[in-house]
């Protein structure tokens, strides 16, 4: 008997399940949802906002419950971990004992604080009692790192979920945040009579009362668009759905013939890359003799909801590259993209690649991932619950607010960003000085719906870039095409974009790259003009034909500098310049820069 065919084993499709399918209240007749599905999801979104969970938390409640009951169940699995706990715990508690008991002469610390912790630096907390409440919390947070990694069995997103969520506990105990257990705010609430407490109940107050009222934080209105930050002369040349595109006024009598355009994240606004005179990237350029185009993208509002990548890539970086062409034909253009906007960049110099199109002369990425397999402290919020609870939010309100980001990236630099502000001025009752980068940091944007969730998806879920797999404008796209050299930029202390991660678009193209590795953070790293004391950085060319290096050899074989990167990075453009020229023709003014867009809120 000869064996079945597969067509032969499967049962023929039912009929009557077809006319059901057909006629489903659910389904239209493509398969879409139909009219009623889409009033009950309607319904569940409305019932969700109903929920204080989503207005009170930036994390997917069934992600944290699942993260905790992993970790538990698999600890509660391993005798051998929980061995290890007790030992350590014993330990730990031998240790701190053995300190509280030493002469008073002895001030050496059982545990000391890691290098980037500099919540106990002041001498006072080596006095006792104090130094006995800083070492029992350095001892917890010691015995948690074992309690919650190497558990056998955790997932490891899970395992990382845990960890932070423990060190989100144990910095908001910690004995700095108290007056009676800090050295330094009990001295200075005996010698003010409690007044630095007053000062601080006020500034608790004024915070309140501008956060309620949506108004600027404390001390960040003085700095004035147009005045103060952003003040680069330069006029709007482009104005389009979103994006207004700024030519900026010449400075030098002759220009390199290729621009430079700034392709600034539209997480933020693009001034950041304009702040004050002495630290503008912009005015740098321009000084240096090159005409310079930066990209101000609008502030979306929920009207804007269903603006996808596709439009930032139509109506954005297309947008202006057309422009610019019109005024300086075959040209080619020094493309600078940053962060966000440096991943959107690389998209669309791997299109321009698969066409054949000269229209880049260099691209210059800064903190910019085209890989997200390991995208640093973000990916705690990004898995398939946590998507899928941004979108329940998004679709009720339109866009994810600029007050949902800055809750998630104080909740990554909680110790920075929360605990040390509310010691200083809330316990100590000073008000820190705010600066050009602080007064640009609460200045925040919204994301679109549609945007967010296919960025979200394509990028962080499926990694869809690196696998050659997504498509822009209808066409798959891979960077392997891109041709174009390269100037890439990472920075040590970076959360958002790890330089490791950074560092990997190596493995993607064949393009010549030069690799920048530079002190400071996703900010502080990429702001970094000539003449700061502490600014050093990393730099090494990569031929495509040379061997690729680990992140790890790259950092051996790569000496420290002291200087700003911008400097080499200058001198790189211009070896990558056809020379100086006059300046080019300007296009149509439609208003002074910084333009309208950067004024939405």
């Amino acid at each position: 008997m000869r064996p079945a065919t597969p067509h032969e084993v499967m049962p023929a499709p039912s009929l009557a399940g077809a006319r059901e399918r057909e006629h489903s209240p659910w389904l239209g007749r493509s398969g879409s949802p139909s009219e009623a599905l889409r009033r009950y999801q309607a319904i569940e979104r409305a019932m969700q906002a109903l929920s204080p969970l989503h207005a009170s938390t930036a994390v997917s409640p069934a992600t944290a419950a699942g993260a905790f009951l992993d970790w538990a169940m698999h600890l509660a699995a391993s005798p051998a971990k929980q061995w290890e706990l007790w030992e350590v715990s014993v330990q730990n508690a031998v240790r701190w004992v053995q300190a509280t008991c030493a002469g008073p002469a002895d001030n050496r610390w059982c545990i000391d604080p890691l290098p980037q912790d500099k919540r106990f630096d002041d001498p006072e907390w080596r006095e006792r009692p104090f130094a006995w409440y800083a070492q029992a919390l350095l001892l917890q947070q010691a015995w948690w790192q074992h309690a919650t990694t190497g558990v056998p069995g955790v997932t490891h997103h899970h395992e990382r979920m845990v960890d932070f969520a423990a060190r989100q506990w144990l910095d908001m105990v910690s004995p700095s945040n108290s007056v009676i257990a800090n050295p330094v705010v009990l001295r200075r609430t005996i010698e003010e009579g409690g007044a630095n407490l007053a000062r601080g109940a006020l500034h608790a107050m004024g915070d309140a009362w501008r956060e309620w009222s949506g108004l600027p934080p404390y001390g960040t209105d003085r700095f004035k668009l147009g005045v103060d930050v952003a003040a680069t002369p330069g006029r709007v040349v482009l104005r389009n759905a979103l994006i207004e595109l700024i030519q900026y006024t010449p400075t030098t009598p002759t220009v390199q013939a290729e621009p430079v355009l700034i392709v600034p994240a539209w997480i933020m606004k693009y001034y950041v890359l304009d702040l004050e005179p002495h630290n503008s990237m912009v005015k740098f350029l321009v000084d240096a003799g090159f005409t310079v185009y930066a990209i101000s993208w609008k502030n979306p509002q929920p009207e804007d909801r269903d603006l996808g990548l596709d439009d930032y890539h139509r109506l954005g970086v297309r947008a202006a590259l057309d422009a610019i062409d019109e005024v300086a034909p075959s040209q080619g253009v020094h493309a600078v993209g940053y962060c966000l906007g440096g991943t959107l960049l690389a998209m669309v110099a791997a299109l321009l690649g698969r066409e054949k199109s000269p229209a880049l002369k260099t691209m210059t990425l800064l903190a910019a991932q085209v890989d997200f397999t390991d995208p640093g402290e973000l990916s705690l919020f990004i898995d398939e619950s946590q998507v899928a609870w941004f979108e329940s939010q998004m679709a009720r309100q339109g866009v994810l607010t600029k007050a949902q980001m800055r809750a998630t990236f104080q909740m990554l630099r909680s110790r920075d960003l929360v605990w040390s502000y509310r010691l200083s001025t809330y316990l100590m009752g000073e008000r820190t000085p705010v600066n050009a980068l602080m007064a640009w940091n609460a200045d925040g944007t919204h994301l679109p719906y549609r945007m967010h969730s296919e960025y979200l998806h394509a990028l962080y879920l499926d990694n869809a870039l690196a696998h050659g797999e997504y498509r822009l404008g209808g066409v798959p796209i891979s960077l392997s095409d891109i041709r174009t050299p390269i100037f890439s930029v990472g920075a040590v202390q970076d959360h958002v974009a790890p330089w490791r991660s950074v560092f990997k678009l190596h493995q993607f193209t064949a393009a010549d790259q030069t690799f920048v590795l530079t002190a400071g953070g996703h900010n502080v790293g990429i702001v970094n003009p000539p003449g700061q004391a502490k600014s050093s950085y990393r730099l090494r060319h990569w031929k495509h034909v040379d061997r690729l290096l680990t992140p790890d050899e790259w950092l051996e074989v790569t000496e420290s500098v002291q200087g700003s990167w911008w400097t080499p990075w200058a001198e790189w453009l211009k070896r990558h310049s056809s020379g100086p020229v006059a300046p080019p023709a300007q296009r149509p003014s439609l208003g002074p820069a910084p333009g309208t867009y950067v004024f939405l809120k």
